[in-house]
């Protein structure tokens, strides 16, 4: 079993998307993954015992050893020089910059720290253009077009290229979490899962934003209690403030209003955690009463304020107030998805600030016509006890080498028999072999092939019952207006590991 165990830490350690190095405390190269060999230039045997200082740019040897020992001096899972920009050299002399991020691994041997390093050439490109073509814009309005293309081309690309390695990563943590039975490693894994939770909600906000932009998303206008909202948002927030010493105060309101109840919420939510995040002291609070025939919903806050000139900048994507680069919390998207939904939503939204003293947002919603009756409070479903697999087989269809890798890992942990194979005709060749009992496709795989032509073929087969699950990034019309199939499961990437496998265990009806 340990010899499994090591086997499996080796293979996810291999099949994690980052390049990824374990130094000694000599700064000694011990362990490098494919993908590190693969963005140096070296085969892996030419980087074991090796200094690491190798792998950096003449400039910066000198002094890397006494970074090292700094850092030997108080271990702790950090990224790697905060607020100063990182490069590191390939094997035929090129720069490019990097991103690092370092972990401690105490062993019977020593010391180790292990160090995660993302190439980030192209994001640093596209944040290039964004920002010339910001700066472009502020010079000059002639040039918003420009600016309006580099801000798409930023976040079609982020969308993209974020959503398959963190994919990756969601799936292998809750692999290794599966098979990692030491307190420190699953005190890692932890931290882990909850930095790829913070990375999957920048995703989804990015998606967000494309998504409004796009016309994807039309409000669904019906009459409800504003206080369901309202409630909603207090315990989301209730104790993030308290842990930042403020009090949330929710006021009680009996209105109803006629609006698209998720997307006010969304709006409610934003400007809450906006509220919290600028309030160093004192509270925030939340409160709705009738203006004519509206209901107005103010979120006000005793935090440092905006100036005035500043007031027309804050619905800006990326733009936060009085904020450095090196000391962001966000990504400065709230107030920017508030403004398209309150457009959506056909209703109005207005901002004051005192600097030193605070802000106040009003959101004004119109009153619903008639009464809104009671909802009966619904139970909670008790948590449905994981059943063993059982053997049960998979055919598993990514074209991804990367998050197929992954899943199939996960699987296999949680005892299924995998099949994975990349294309619809690898799929078709293996079920010659094997009858699957369930099937999980990626929606757009390689060759212009579509996980729906993988579900029709494998079924023409097999017959109309086999069960599906349909792994999906695409936010296009194509799959919202997907003919609902009481066999299929569409799941939006990222997936989390355990809503995959309950969804696998749903589908199989263990």
């Amino acid at each position: 079993m340990q010899s499994l165990t090591g086997e499996l830490a080796r293979s996810a350690l291999d099949a994690a998307p980052d390049a990824l190095i374990i130094v000694d405390a000599g700064g000694a190269i011990r362990f490098a993954n494919r993908q590190a060999s693969a963005l140096f230039g070296y085969e892996r045997e030419q980087l074991i015992g090796q200094r690491i200082e190798q792998l950096l740019p003449d400039r910066f040897r000198k002094h890397h050893a006494a970074y090292r020992q700094h850092y030997s001096s108080a271990p702790r899972l950090r990224p790697m020089g905060v607020g100063m920009a990182l490069f590191a050299r390939h094997r035929d002399g090129r720069e490019f910059p990097v991103e690092i991020s370092l972990s401690p691994i105490d062993t019977a041997g020593g010391a180790l720290v292990a160090a995660a390093i993302r190439d980030v050439t192209e994001r640093k490109r596209f944040e290039a253009e964004l920002s010339a073509a910001r700066e472009a814009a502020d010079e000059a309005r002639q040039s918003a077009d420009r600016a309006n293309k580099a801000k798409s081309r930023f976040l079609a690309t982020a969308s993209h290229d974020l959503r398959q390695p963190l994919q990756t990563l969601s799936l292998l943590n809750g692999a290794l979490r599966r098979i990692v039975t030491n307190p420190d490693a699953a005190e890692v894994l932890a931290q882990q899962e909850h930095a790829v939770g913070t990375m999957s909600r920048l995703v989804n906000t990015l998606l967000d934003i494309s998504k409004l932009e796009s016309g994807a998303v039309q409000p669904a206008l019906r009459d409800f209690r504003i206080a369901t909202v309202l409630e909603a948002v207090r315990r989301e927030f209730v104790q993030v403030a308290g842990s930042r010493g403020l009090e949330l105060l929710v006021e009680p309101c009996e209105e109803s209003v006629r609006s698209d109840p998720a997307m006010v919420e969304q709006i409610l939510k934003n400007l809450v955690s906006n509220a919290v995040k600028y309030t160093p002291r004192g509270r925030v609070a939340v409160r709705g009463r009738r203006q004519g025939g509206s209901l107005r919903i103010e979120v006000q806050d005793t935090g440092v304020g905006i100036p005035a000139a500043q007031l027309a900048y804050i619905y800006d994507e990326f733009y936060q107030i009085g904020v450095s680069a090196g000391a962001r919390e966000g990504y400065g998207l709230g107030l920017s998805i508030v403004e398209r939904l309150v457009k959506l939503l056909n209703a109005s939204l207005e901002a004051q600030s005192e600097v030193g003293r605070g802000s106040v947002f009003a959101l004004l919603l119109p009153l619903a016509l008639g009464g809104v009756a009671e909802a009966a409070p619904q139970a909670s479903p008790a948590p449905t006890p994981a059943a063993p697999a059982g053997g049960a087989h998979v055919l598993l269809v990514e074209d991804d080498a990367s998050v197929r890798d992954a899943t199939s890992m996960l699987l296999r942990v949680e005892g299924y028999r995998v099949t994975a194979v990349a294309s619809l005709s690898a799929a078709v060749q293996a079920m010659g072999r094997e009858a699957p009992d369930l099937l999980i496709t990626d929606y757009r795989l390689g060759e212009g092939e579509l996980g729906t032509d993988v579900i029709a073929a494998v079924r023409d087969r097999l017959g109309a019952g086999l069960k599906a699950i349909l792994l999906t990034g695409d936010t296009s019309a194509v799959i919202r207006q997907q003919r609902p199939d009481p066999g299929v499961c569409i799941l939006s990437k990222p997936v989390d590991a355990e809503e995959l496998l309950a969804l696998l265990r749903a589908q199989l009806g263990r």
